[in-house]
């Protein structure tokens, strides 16, 4: 695995810390509203000092490399992924860690609470995800929240209405924290371009029940 320099205070060849920092939520989280009643949350740097919780993780997790059917041919995914159903114990204790935070920050919005978790693993800047929305199962047709942290190199996440028009970029560091909430999942879609160069980066993604 490459080495994740995670700002300009971090170098390659430091050893990590023993533990990464959670850091908290509460008015540090910064709502911005989007057009057709969606919004999204940023908190930057939630996670600190997590270089040896990404390696870790990137070591540790069972990766599935996935292939999809597509125009009469069959072609690799472009990342490796990692599914836990909301029955399945989480790979790390500090998953849960962070999902019972977001469950407490988010109670109000999300009685349902964040209960699945997917891991991706952008290996270098080839790796991508295409533009779509979480609209398989109920975030079709109703309000809901997707909670994205990201680790490792900083990637750009981008948003865009669904059906196409000017995009909204967000270059997501290690740590950081992005939530997307209300009509967005089936009124906007998203996307994690390539960006040649780029170093290996995690996307954790927490769900509700029945959105996928």
């Amino acid at each position: 695995m490459l080495g994740i320099q995670e700002s300009l205070f971090d170098t390659v060849d430091a050893a990590p810390q023993a533990a990464p920092i959670v850091h908290g939520l509460g008015n540090s989280v910064r709502r911005r509203r989007l057009e057709h009643g969606a919004w999204v949350d940023l908190r930057p740097g939630w996670l600190s000092a997590a270089t040896g919780f990404f390696e870790q993780l990137s070591a540790t997790v069972p990766w599935r490399d996935e292939q999809v059917r597509m125009y009469q041919h069959t072609v690799p995914v472009p990342r490796l992924t990692a599914a836990y159903p909301a029955d399945a114990a989480l790979p790390d204790p500090l998953l849960t860690a962070l999902r019972d935070d977001l469950n407490h920050h988010y109670a109000a919005e999300l009685p349902e609470r964040f209960v699945s978790a997917g891991l991706c693993l952008y290996r270098d800047g080839h790796d991508s995800v295409a533009w779509h929305g979480d609209r398989i199962g109920r975030g079709a047709y109703l309000d809901t929240l997707v909670a994205i942290v990201s680790l490792g190199s900083p990637r750009v996440l981008a948003l865009r209405p669904r059906g196409g028009g000017p995009a909204l970029r967000f270059t997501l560091s290690g740590g950081d924290l992005l939530v997307m909430g209300g009509s967005c999942q089936r009124t906007w879609d998203h996307a994690v371009p390539k960006r040649p160069g780029a170093g290996p980066r995690m996307s954790i993604q927490f769900r509700p029940p029945g959105v996928l």
